[in-house]
């Protein structure tokens, strides 16, 4: 299925400052995520509704943190649609939590 997908500020940022090799690693991840979007890790607290999906690519482990995007006239869980995906931030573990926290507050 084919999702709206959204690209924020910071995710946009590393993909244009990224090696070809790896956004197309990037974009692969992406096509993952899409084909099964509730895979990813959901996070809680302060992180809540976001997931991050792992990958790695010439051994360094990255994450991808995204949102689902629900229609809101569902009445149950059942019913939810899913319309789109909001891709936040990509980049290696290190500061990458703090990095989304203050994104996110802002």
């Amino acid at each position: 299925m084919t999702y709206t997908r959204v690209y924020k500020t910071p995710f946009r940022k590393f993909v244009k400052k990224a090696k070809s090799s790896l956004a197309l690693a990037i974009d692969m991840a992406i096509d993952c995520i899409c084909e099964a979007p509730y895979n990813g890790v959901e996070k809680t607290g302060d992180l809540s509704g976001i997931r991050v999906h792992k990958f790695k690519f010439q051994g360094q482990e990255y994450l991808i943190a995204y949102r689902l995007i629900n229609s809101n006239s569902a009445h149950s869980p059942a019913q939810i649609e899913l319309l789109g995906i909001e891709f936040y931030q990509v980049g290696t573990h290190e500061n990458f939590y703090d990095m989304l926290k203050s994104y996110l507050k802002h």
